[in-house]
């Protein structure tokens, strides 16, 4: 049963009904098939030469699924550590401000990025 307070609004606001589930080793569907299409790309470089060299052509498919597979068991187990205690959004910030230091013609979020002292300098009002 949901609570009103008197002028008829929720006293009870669920925050996590936006958040995307967990649905895979700790990974949510998007870090999912991120890791799938980057593991897989991976065995497909590894893959296509190895066919070429062997003549055996199945390899290619052997070896993307197999760096398939081998990713998303290693990127359930480092970012499930990675990201434990951490805000749901903490890994995307840290992605934009690593593609905003080191690709600044990149930086679409427009993040501060400066080091230093900040100071605040004021001055008189005439």
């Amino acid at each position: 049963m949901t609570e009103l307070s008197d002028d008829g609004t929720l006293i009870f606001l669920p925050v996590r009904l936006n958040n995307q589930p967990v649905i895979m080793g700790g990974l949510t569907a998007d870090e999912m098939w991120a890791t799938l299409a980057l593991s897989t790309g991976a065995g497909l470089v590894i893959g296509i030469p190895a066919a070429i060299l062997t003549q055996i052509w199945a390899l290619i498919i052997g070896a993307a699924m197999l760096c398939a597979v081998l990713g998303l068991f290693l990127a359930s187990r480092f970012l499930r550590r990675w990201k434990r205690g951490r805000p749901d959004t903490w890994l995307y910030r840290q992605m934009q401000l690593n593609i905003a230091r080191f690709f600044p013609t990149w930086n679409k979020a427009l993040l501060i990025t400066r080091t230093g002292a900040w100071t605040c300098h004021r001055t008189e009002v005439q």
